[in-house]
């Protein structure tokens, strides 16, 4: 069945994001042998150059910075820089919309209609419908837990976030997850201790960056409105392979009289699989009449993260 396949694909597309990075051999980033030639856009050290068509960060080996491409920008500069993109965040409570959702691995796409409800510092909630008014499934991020529901097959995943050992240490949790869902930088990477660098892409864009160990953050933004087009998450490892969450932003819609983007293209590389997620939004709304937390039936049953993991993998 088809909604059942999406769901699956969306279950284990989110699974394999959150569980296959938990122990200390894996870990967000890009493999250091993907294709080189694909469209890229390169926010790191020694290439920052950005071309057109989806963007997205390219894993390059460590070498010497490039002045010569460095902003040249004061601490304070830097500073208010920050500070224009933080203001650039929605300062509403609530955002809602109906949705277009659709997950891409390999050479299976699907697609379904559904819905985005977000209240700020609580909770993320993407519902899947099935002929456009029947619930299908359901992922919900918390403070303390990812949930998954297959409400076709009535099970259920709930992972929380003290036990995925690689999310809590590389600081990847619900702030970072809703300052993606939110268009943001997230406050959780300003106060990190690690320092943020600027620099040039092109003549219209700048990079943002910041650096804690192995895992390395770049947000492409527009050098004129400070605002966020991309996020990138990477993490490098030379020996097992690298693992990279690509965030694109685009159409902006005007909201509460700031913006907010109506499309999201999320594209999640491992070194065995590509997974690609697309979200347009039909609308931007602010309902807050909806209950924040999902409580299920005793029908429920817990999925196996494992079987969940094998099963997607030989998709």
């Amino acid at each position: 069945m088809k909604i059942s396949r999406l769901l699956f694909m969306t279950v284990g597309a989110v699974a394999l994001m959150l569980i296959s990075a938990c122990s200390s051999s894996r870990s967000l980033g890009r493999h250091s042998n993907h294709d080189q030639s694909e469209q890229t856009v390169s926010p790191r050290r020694g290439n920052t150059g950005v071309q057109d068509g989806s963007q997205t960060v390219s894993e390059q080996q460590p070498e010497e910075k490039d002045h010569s491409s460095q902003v040249q920008m004061t601490e304070e500069q830097q500073k208010d820089y920050l500070q224009q993109i933080a203001d650039n965040a929605q300062t509403v409570r609530f955002i809602t919309s109906k949705i277009k959702f659709s997950v891409e691995t390999g050479n299976r796409q699907m697609t379904l209609t559904g819905n985005l409800k977000m209240k700020r510092d609580d909770v993320i909630r993407l519902q899947l419908m099935a002929f456009g008014f029947v619930e299908a499934g359901r992922l919900e991020f918390t403070k303390d837990y990812v949930l998954i529901v297959d409400r076709i097959n009535k099970q259920y995943l709930k992972l929380p976030y003290a036990q995925l050992a690689f999310l809590r240490n590389s600081q990847i949790d619900f702030n970072t997850l809703q300052a993606l869902f939110w268009n943001e930088l997230g406050s959780a990477k300003q106060s990190s201790g690690e320092a943020i660098n600027i620099e040039t892409a092109d003549a219209n864009d700048l990079v943002v960056m910041q650096d804690n160990g192995k895992l390395s953050y770049r947000w492409l933004t527009d050098s004129n409105t400070a605002r966020i087009k991309m996020s990138n998450i990477l993490y490098n490892d030379y020996i097992r392979g690298n693992y990279q969450l690509n965030w694109n932003y685009e159409d902006f819609k005007p909201f509460e009289r700031k913006s907010f983007p109506a499309h999201h293209q999320i594209t999640f590389t491992t070194p065995e699989k590509e997974v690609k997620i697309e979200m347009k939004l039909n609308y931007i709304g602010k309902e807050e009449d909806w209950e924040t937390r999902t409580q299920l039936s005793g029908k429920y049953r817990q999925m196996p993260i494992d079987d969940i993991l094998r099963r997607f993998m030989s998709l």
